[in-house]
């Protein structure tokens, strides 16, 4: 390699891997290392993502000799099957060179694309009296639409909650009956922003009795349900387009269920196409429950 900036060192895993660390070492017998360089991950080799740590900073430190490895283990694993390595610094006195070993493996997940259908996926809880202290629903999404529901959870008395995106942000919206006497939604939190760019991001839902936490990649808030909602217009939501993955109520796998025809999922297709949305719908008598809704 010559000094030109903008180089690279591409790896293709063969399939989607969870990364768990990276070491570098210089060229042998050379005076040609890196000192410090950037790392990105992509699934598809074409839509790239760079890798930042907790601390927000994105640079790796490299060598500082041809010889010594120097290996980093990732603060949180990164999930990709390509891997690219961009030089930022390497030594004066010499050329950009290295060796480069990724730790990891193999990351197996079930997942289903959407495409604005009317397919839904639907879990049915047991019958019989429940009541549970905590529910947590969560997944992972991509898209390159900027609108579309992720998620309906509906109660007693006709109270409803939408995870829905609007204009790449994450929103959680609270309603107040059902079709066309559904109430005006009201905005209880809002997260994220871009998260239309096609890369993965990890959502997590979790309740307990009133309150509920709001978790989207790294960042969460914590809302309560409000008790009073006045305003009676229905509300329309758009099927969201894209793709989920792992998809767990309670640590139930829900997608996998559907994969092996167990008797609480219920996989309803549209005659058009199989491909069409998944719509998960999970309810109780005494809980709120979730009812998940993507494509």
């Amino acid at each position: 390699m010559d000094l030109k900036m903008y180089q690279w060192l591409e790896v293709d895993l063969g399939e989607r891997t969870k990364v768990t660390a990276v070491a570098t070492q210089g060229r042998y017998g050379s005076s040609d290392w890196l000192s410090s360089y950037l790392l990105m991950f992509s699934d598809t080799g074409h839509n790239w993502k760079q890798y930042r740590q907790e601390d927000s900073l994105g640079s790796f430190p490299g060598n500082s000799n041809a010889d010594s490895v120097v290996q980093y283990k990732l603060q949180q694993p990164a999930i990709a099957r390509f891997l690219r390595l961009i030089p930022l610094d390497w030594n004066p006195s010499g050329r950009i060179g290295l060796r480069l070993e990724t730790y990891g493996c193999p990351y197996t997940s079930d997942v289903v694309s959407f495409d604005g259908g009317s397919s839904s996926l639907v879990y049915r809880l047991s019958p019989g009296p429940r009541r549970m202290s905590k529910e947590v629903v969560s997944l992972k999404f991509k898209t390159l639409r900027n609108s579309g529901t992720l998620l309906h959870a509906v109660g007693q008395g006709g109270l409803s909650l939408s995870l829905e995106l609007e204009r790449g942000k994450l929103l959680l919206l609270l309603r107040q009956g059902s079709g066309t006497s559904s109430s005006e939604p009201r905005r209880l939190a809002s997260l994220g922003s871009l998260l239309d760019d096609q890369h993965w991001h990890h959502v997590t839902v979790e309740r307990r009795s009133v309150h509920l936490n709001l978790t989207v990649d790294k960042h969460t808030e914590r809302v309560q349900i409000p008790a009073d909602l006045d305003s009676q217009k229905p509300a329309v939501s758009k099927n969201f387009h894209g793709c989920l993955e792992n998809l767990l109520y309670n640590g139930l796998n829900l997608i996998e269920r559907a994969k092996h025809n167990n008797q609480q999922v219920t996989l309803m297709v549209s005659p058009l196409k199989l491909e069409h949305p998944l719509t998960v719908r999970v309810s109780s008598a005494n809980n709120l429950g979730f009812n998940v809704t993507s494509s």
